[in-house]
């Protein structure tokens, strides 16, 4: 049998196994199938240990788990196979893995991927830390888990690893000086990383008493500042409770907050009180009158409003010369609290 000649000037077309099976549609040019893209069961996946997340939001998890059961997983997770376990170990996408499963789903898309141990971290942490995904506390403590992973280098290297700022890692591990009821809130959601800041540094009691208030009250960045700077100054004994405590910042709250009249009316007595106690020149006094005026929000000195101020005090008081029937002893109070002031101000306080 000899072999069939061929044309002269043709090659005979060679064809391939893989060319057999060969997606030739339209919308196959430039793709190429991923080898290690599976959709594996729910029940052969385990979450990682080391997964610097600690806690989920359940309200979240619900809402996601929603739009799996419309829609499905639209971003694969990532895992990695323990063959000592004959398992799948999640690297990313914890989250979806369990909203998957309460959404009904018993299979999962994943890439499937060779992770070195020292590099699992340091991907979650960049996952869960760049997008703001993961609260202070278990960010905190999974910085320092790669710290240890990574041999206890400076924190200067960390930080670069990560691509975080030096002074945004100190910021995170200050959480850790918190008392163990401020991290609880800060894990569950109820008290924001920015908002403890504000507690870090005081004692114990001073700490339960204002976590307790920016929780109960969530007020407003400003106030909670405010508010948070007087109590840090204000005088309080070093063994106080936590009631102590609290009642003292309650009275803070109430000063700064001027709601209704009986409040602008406290705060106006108490910051002219001040003033009239300031002229002794002590120290404690004047350091008194200070952390008040922080407190009330009062501004720098400005002779132009100055003016205008004095010029509403002197209409309102104007109207009391005309209407003497509506004077009462809460008005009496506030005249003998300005009265008192203006001495003290003029060197020759005259008398109640």
């Amino acid at each position: 049998m000899t072999d069939r000649p061929t044309s002269p000037g043709r090659s005979r077309r060679k064809f391939t196994v893989d060319a057999l099976f060969e997606d030739t549609r339209p919308q196959a040019r430039g793709v190429t199938d991923l080898r290690d893209a599976k959709e594996i069961a729910l029940d052969r996946i385990v979450p990682d240990p080391d997964q610097p997340r600690r806690s989920f939001d359940q309200d979240r998890l619900d809402e996601l788990a929603a739009s799996i059961r419309a829609e499905g997983v639209l971003q694969p997770i990532v895992v990695r196979y323990d063959e000592a376990g004959d398992r799948y170990v999640l690297v990313h996408g914890e989250r979806r893995w369990r909203a998957s499963a309460l959404a009904g789903q018993q299979a999962i898309p994943a890439l499937v991927r060779d992770v070195p141990a020292e590099r699992r971290l340091l991907q979650q942490l960049m996952e869960n830390v760049v997008r703001d995904d993961l609260n202070a506390i278990d960010r905190a403590n999974a910085l320092r888990t790669l710290r240890a992973q990574l041999g206890d280098p400076p924190w200067e290297t960390v930080a670069e690893a990560v691509g975080i700022k030096r002074s945004r890692i100190f910021q995170l591990l200050g959480t850790g000086k918190l008392s163990p009821e401020a991290q609880a809130s800060i894990q569950q959601g109820e008290l924001s990383e920015k908002q403890s800041r504000l507690l870090q540094g005081l004692s114990p009691a001073r700490q339960e008493a204002l976590r307790q208030w920016l929780v109960t009250d969530q007020p407003a960045a400003a106030l909670a500042t405010r508010v948070a700077r007087a109590f840090r100054d204000h005088p309080l004994a070093d063994d106080a409770s936590v009631d102590e405590a609290t009642a003292a910042l309650a009275t803070l709250r109430d000063l700064a907050l001027v709601s209704d009249p009986d409040r602008q009316r406290s705060q106006s007595i108490a910051l002219l009180a001040a003033i009239a106690r300031a002229r002794s020149g002590a120290k404690g006094d004047r350091a008194s009158l200070k952390r008040l005026s922080s407190l009330v929000g009062t501004k720098a000195f400005d002779p132009q409003r100055f003016a205008q101020e004095t010029g509403a005090i002197s209409r309102g008081l104007a109207e009391l010369a005309l209407a003497p029937d509506r004077r009462d002893t809460a008005v009496d109070e506030q005249l003998r609290a300005l009265h008192r002031a203006i001495g003290a101000l003029l060197g020759d306080e005259p008398g109640a």
